[in-house]
């Protein structure tokens, strides 16, 4: 029965009015409404400028109903301080993890004050329920007839499914929410809870991790010897190339295809010999996968387990609501967003939660449902995976958007830049990096971070404090790591520039909202990033200066899809104390050339003194010349002091992304997708090799080196040789794949969020045609640094060995 529309009205307007965002929780971001339709978040544009900075998104009905249905099926009706067990822990018994303190905690009773603001906080949750599953049938003169033509079948069944639910929610004795609440407090289910967490601050690996190397390195000897064709007993663990695989953002294409690249690597041998497995957006979704019960560690597995669930859209109703309502799918899938918030009656409630748990409802749950398993919902728990060093370290990434005060500093002696170039290229450095490991929670940024098994709980000045909380769960993790829809109204407009200035007469429409709004639209974020507490709350002057002071004061952060950064998770990779060899980029965005990821990491390697990175590297750019940019970076590596030198450096950086910016905007409206990836793969081919050096920069900088090919793969083998770099991107393969085509098949869109069985084996199929295409490209590189390796550790020992032999020639002259 459908309600009346006043009745429904009445709902949505009371839930509208409900804010996404909860000013206790950290730094406000402007935002407006946002406009959605169909499976999830499409973006149009309404050209509502107030004074000159404001701009207007209207929020439709679409994305209004669903985010008002599923905040009201998740919230509970009742009070949660129902619970009669007293809120407290005990000690517990298990072995916590090395180096872990364990602190007991007595029961305690709640304090009045306390106990008032809860009641008051789940009331007025509870108060935004009342009356819905109330709501009288439709009016008389609507047939049955008519609403059968109107509804889809299963509207019938969602009031019941509601009520279901809701009860579920209650925290009444043996309900379904209570059942987790009991277990959030008993330290047998939950063991971290447990154990005292601290800030660790430094730069160096954590223990875990180092640990983890060392088994790792004696795991991979065997494997690199099947590889490369050696003798086991001829591979000493000194010449083992450091090698990473990273894969890039892209929802569920990158997912896809990821899976057929991983699976390809892993049936040549590669894969066997990688030490860490980097990811952003749907290629953490691809790690969270392999790491867990649903594949064991097997991509072909991933294969067949995403053939069998993404046939069904994540937002699917009846399918929602069974794995939200049916045990044991709800219990698991629910945990997270109860212990949220009966743990944090502060906490915010954000798309991203209801996102995260619809995306752990097709991927974390195995078809048939019943094989579900409590430790694929737990980060942590992937160190079983790792215990042995038999997997690579997974590195998942998310993004904080820090808005400074904007600088207006003039770069003088340079050719003109436009100012909107200029803000747009400065942006990058707005994003701090948080990398999420089985081991740690770490930001390079701050040079701090805590365990894995730490997340959720509260910080203060380097310590946890208050209660302490079960980990964070993977539904809340993989909402983060995909919530590309929290982006900034300036990278929703970059969508959809091209169509407007395709558009006869909307020219000056463009440069208006381009040149002029840029700036403000760079700071809007229509719908909130998800918020967790932060770690480094309190914690004034213990970290370095480079930190924004705001961070300190406020007790939450917000995080979101690193993608908006890079959707390439290098930075990570480029971690001191990592000391990675080879980095192999699968590159399955939307827009390969177009942003160009790869030419962004030169500015990150650049400021943090990174050696061995090849500069120059990416997308040939035309109308950018390589000789005067590397003529400014050396003449800024070269000013006066530290601080100049920073400056210079970071002025020359926009510069060079400004003009390459700029180059790209003038072309991005002249061609179709289809022939911007025709083009990219005649320019770099499905497989290109660059690699850096390690020498010290001459008055003279070097042009940007050029890919290797079979003549100048003995660059590889040189002493001074750097990082080497291989990238796959995701191109058309007619030869091989014909009539599959990341650029024009509509079902690869990044907002996509249904595949068929055919769908899936096509974009495999399509992934491993193309490693295939550099399949020995990608072996004779890691041949190459094999090689150059042990030459290094011989030509060191037959030095450490003349040395030895002349000082025991001069100690026998002096006997004589």
């Amino acid at each position: 029965m459908i309600p009346p529309r006043s009745a429904l009205s009445k709902c949505l307007t009371g839930f509208a009015r409900r804010p996404l965002f909860n000013p206790t929780t950290t730094r406000s971001v402007r935002r407006t409404p946002f406009n959605g339709r169909h499976g999830f978040f499409t973006t149009s544009q309404q050209g509502a400028e107030q004074k000159g900075s404001k701009v207007g998104i209207t929020r439709t009905v679409g994305l209004t109903t669903t985010c008002a249905l599923f905040a009201l099926w998740l919230y509970p009706t009742k009070s949660l301080t129902q619970l009669s067990k007293p809120l407290g822990l005990v000690a517990d018994e298990k072995t916590p993890p090395e180096g872990v303190e364990i602190k007991i905690i007595k029961s305690t009773e709640k304090g009045p004050q306390k106990a008032a603001q809860e009641e008051s906080v789940w009331a007025g949750i509870a108060k935004s329920f009342e009356g819905f599953p109330s709501i009288p049938g439709p009016p008389e003169n609507i047939t049955d007839l008519v609403v059968d033509f109107i509804l889809p079948e299963w509207t019938k069944s969602l009031p019941g499914l509601m009520r279901k639910l809701q009860r579920e929610l209650e925290m009444a004795p043996g309900s379904l929410a209570a059942e987790i609440w009991d277990e959030a407090q008993d330290p047998f289910t939950h063991p971290e809870i447990g154990w005292e967490a601290k800030v660790r601050v430094s730069n160096a690996l954590c223990e875990e991790e180092k640990t983890f190397l060392e088994r790792r390195k004696k795991v991979i000897v065997p494997a690199l010897a099947k590889y490369l064709g050696l003798k086991e007993e001829d591979i000493h663990p000194d010449d083992i190339p450091t090698v990473a695989i990273c894969g890039s953002g892209g929802g569920l294409r990158a997912l896809v295809a990821g899976t057929g690249s991983f699976l390809a690597s892993t049936e040549d041998g590669l894969f066997d010999c990688v030490t860490y497995a980097s990811g952003v957006s749907g290629s953490c979704w691809l790690q969270s996968l392999y790491y867990s019960s649903v594949t064991s560690n097997s991509f072909q597995r991933a294969v067949d387990h995403l053939k069998a669930r993404l046939g069904t859209h994540i937002a699917d109703p009846p399918v929602a609501f069974n794995s939200l309502t049916s045990a044991p799918t709800n219990k698991y899938l629910l945990s997270g967003i109860v212990e949220k918030f009966k743990g944090d009656p502060a906490a915010s409630f954000s798309l991203v939660d209801v996102y995260g748990v619809l995306l752990a409802a097709r991927l974390l749950v195995p078809k048939g449902e019943l094989g579900v398993n409590e430790k694929d919902f737990k980060l942590s728990s992937q160190r079983e995976y790792l215990r042995y060093g038999q997997n690579p370290l997974p590195i998942y990434t998310a993004v904080r958007h820090e808005i400074p005060e904007m600088d207006e500093q003039e770069v003088n002696g340079k050719l003109p830049v436009s100012e909107e170039a200029k803000e747009r290229a400065k942006k990058e450095a707005w994003f701090q990096w948080f990398e999420i490991t089985p081991y740690e929670l770490f930001c390079e940024e701050f040079s701090a971070g805590i365990p894995t098994w730490a997340l959720g709980r509260k910080f203060k000045n380097g310590s946890d404090t208050g209660l302490r909380l079960p980990e964070v769960r993977m539904p809340f993790l993989l909402g983060i790591w995909g919530s590309a829809f929290c982006a900034t109204l300036s990278h929703y407009y970059r969508e959809i520039r091209p169509i407007i200035r395709s558009i006869v007469g909307f020219g000056p429409i463009d440069g208006l909202i381009w040149n002029n709004l840029n700036e403000d639209l760079s700071k809007v974020h229509p719908i909130d990033p998800a918020s967790m507490p932060n770690f480094v709350y309190g914690m004034h002057g213990k970290l370095p200066s480079t930190v924004p002071e705001n961070v300190y004061d406020n007790e939450n952060i917000q995080l979101m899809d690193a993608g908006m950064s890079n959707n390439l998770p290098i930075y990570p990779l480029l971690r001191p104390g990592r000391d990675v060899d080879i980095i192999i980029s699968f590159d399955a965005s939307a827009d390969i050339k177009t942003d160009n990821w790869l030419s962004v990491v030169e500015g990150y390697a650049m400021q943090r003194g990174i050696k061995g990175w090849p500069l120059g590297i990416g997308w040939p750019k035309a109308g950018v010349n390589p000789k005067e940019t590397a003529k400014e970076l050396d003449k800024a590596e070269s000013a006066a002091s530290p601080s100049d030198s920073e400056s210079h450096i970071a002025s020359a950086k926009i510069d060079q992304a400004a003009r390459q910016q700029q180059q790209q905007d003038d072309n991005s409206s002249t061609k179709t997708e289809a022939e911007k990836h025709q083009q990219a793969s005649d320019e770099l081919g499905y497989c290109t090799v660059w690699v850096g050096t390690t020498q010290e920069r001459t008055s003279e900088p070097p042009p940007p080196p050029k890919p290797i090919d079979d003549e100048s793969s003995w660059r590889l083998m040189e002493p001074d040789a750097g990082i080497a770099v291989v990238y796959l991107p995701f191109l058309a393969n007619e030869k091989k794949v014909p009539g599959v085509d990341p650029a024009s098949s509509e079902y690869m869109s990044t907002w996509n969020f249904v595949y068929t069985p055919e769908n899936v084996d096509d974009v495999a199929r399509l992934a491993r045609a193309n490693y295939e295409e550099g399949r020995e490209q990608i072996r004779a590189t890691v041949r190459a640094v094999y090689e150059r390796k042990k030459r290094r550790r011989e030509e060191h020992a037959k030095r450490v060995k003349e040395e030895a032999w002349r000082r025991m020639g001069e100690q026998g002259d002096q006997f004589s």
